[in-house]
């Protein structure tokens, strides 16, 4: 059986290890987590931020809330955010541990942890700074008290109000949970529950009502946006891309092992694995829904369902600790465990590049430099006196604009409006689209991650157009200008 200690001293090495990677690793906000950067340094500026655009994603209330604050550290503001993630991703794994050791074991408990920290995709949204793992982390915690207190209440609500207020998911696992509080509770109890439940919706509409005057502009908004960008699947598709998307985010010996695990927790311990089990299906129902209602079916729109699985392949490898001491069942089923790690890291090591996930990370932060570079030599900043700053597509837009601090309509992409190159007289913007700045992707590596991402953008939009003159050159980036 796992120590007490052992779990305590295995995470302050866990983070130990995540402190030294924030240094040497050196990664900044994805897409949409440094556009909540940008309108929370809007509201601290007093002004409107804007939500519409090319290719621009949802907007998150607590996000945009965090990113206001973090905003007054100034340039800093987004190692910070990527700091705060890296906190979030701690207590994930915490609250993984305490919901399986709760609902079965202290071992069932480590090795769902263990599983959660070798499963790199989740550590790479961490290093991406996603907003996706504060809400893995709320979800998860909530689940981690439910199940230690049934019907706890106030603090599980608390935690998926704030939680639906970075996803729209967690206002349905709100609607359930009040569901369940409510049969045996009295009517002011159920009405106090109920305001709790409805502060995400409730907060979400409200900002969207005040910033472009519709309430459902999210939802309206995210759905033409992920028709626009082919990742919407019919209802017929949805159901063959779940057992795809979760064993890409579990792998497959997990994925099967978690199948079984579900099968021995059912058998042994039926009321025990209920809170994973609960996980599980809203996970799954959430992911449903999402495709219904025809926004982006993602695989990382399942990792709340992916988390649960994690338990349950715990299950199977640790679950011998449900049973007595000395059994001989026990011990077979400690000796077929074993086995199964050996083969599961066998096949790990096997197919998982590191080197690709270090170059990954060293892509990120050098990419960043570069641009950075790119962009504040003497002869851009004259340049956007003379007109907007352009880059290829959407990617490096909000990157652009934090670095520069340039508002919204100072910054645009080439594929915007379908054109090629997209540097229209009558586009809406004027002569200006024809002089200021204008960067493009010059390393191979970094054009599919920042410049032909989508399918449907003209290869022209990284042509530079004649009459331009390119003043700077870092290893991944070249900006030209034209006044």
């Amino acid at each position: 059986m796992a120590s007490e200690s052992l779990p305590r001293v295995a995470f302050a090495l866990l983070c130990l290890g995540f402190a030294v990677g924030f240094f040497v690793f050196p990664t900044y906000p994805n897409y949409d987590s440094y556009y909540s950067l940008l309108w929370g340094r809007e509201v601290l500026d007093g002004t409107r931020p804007f939500f519409e655009g090319f290719r621009v994603p949802t907007q998150h209330p607590l996000a945009i809330a965090v990113g206001a604050g973090l905003s007054l550290f100034g340039d800093v503001a987004d190692r910070i955010w990527i700091a705060l993630i890296f906190a979030a991703f701690l207590g994930l794994v915490w609250g993984l541990y305490r919901l399986g050791r709760i609902a079965f074991t202290p071992l069932v408990g480590l090795i769902a942890a263990a599983l959660l920290v070798t499963r790199f995709d989740f550590a790479f949204l961490a290093a991406r700074g996603y907003i996706d793992v504060p809400y893995l982390t709320l979800v998860v915690w909530a689940a981690a008290l439910e199940a230690e207190r049934p019907r706890r209440g106030t603090a599980v609500l608390v935690l998926l109000a704030l939680a639906g207020l970075l996803r729209p998911e967690a206002w349905l696992l709100a609607a359930l949970y009040w569901l369940w509080l409510a049969v045996p509770a009295s009517w002011p109890e159920r009405l106090r529950y109920a305001a709790l439940a409805a502060i995400g919706p409730v907060v979400w509409c409200l900002v969207d009502l005040a910033v472009t005057g519709d309430p459902l502009f999210s939802l309206l908004y995210t759905s033409g946006s992920a028709e626009d960008l082919g990742r919407q699947r019919t209802l017929t598709e949805i159901p063959s891309a779940m057992p795809y998307f979760l064993s890409s985010l579990v792998k497959l010996p997990v994925w099967l092992a978690a199948l079984a695990g579900i099968v021995i927790a059912a058998l042994m311990t039926p009321r025990r694995m209920v809170m994973p089990f609960v996980l599980l299906l809203c996970g799954l129902g959430t992911f449903v829904l999402i495709g219904l209602a025809g926004l982006s079916v993602i695989e990382r729109y399942l990792i709340v369902a992916a988390l649960a699985l994690l338990v349950f392949a715990a299950v199977t490898l640790g679950g011998f600790t449900m049973l007595a001491p000395g059994s001989r069942a026990r011990r077979v089923w400690m000796a077929a465990a074993s086995l199964l790690v050996v083969l599961g890291s066998a096949y790990t090591v096997t197919r998982v590049n590191v080197n690709r996930f270090r170059s990954e990370l060293t892509f990120r932060g050098d990419a960043h430099v570069a641009l950075e570079q790119a962009l504040k030599g003497p002869e851009v900043a004259r340049g956007l006196r003379c007109g907007p700053l352009t880059l290829p597509n959407h990617k490096l837009v909000p990157d652009a604009r934090w670095i520069m601090d340039l508002e919204a309509d100072e910054v645009f992409a080439r594929a915007d409006e379908g054109e090629p190159g997209a540097q229209r007289v009558d586009n809406g913007r004027g002569a200006r689209a024809q002089r200021g700045v204008a960067v493009f992707v010059t390393s191979r590596f970094a054009i599919y991650k920042h410049a032909l991402t989508d399918g449907g953008d003209s290869t022209l939009i990284q042509v530079p157009r004649p009459g331009w003159r390119r003043v700077t050159v870092t290893p991944y980036y070249a900006a030209y200008v034209r006044c």
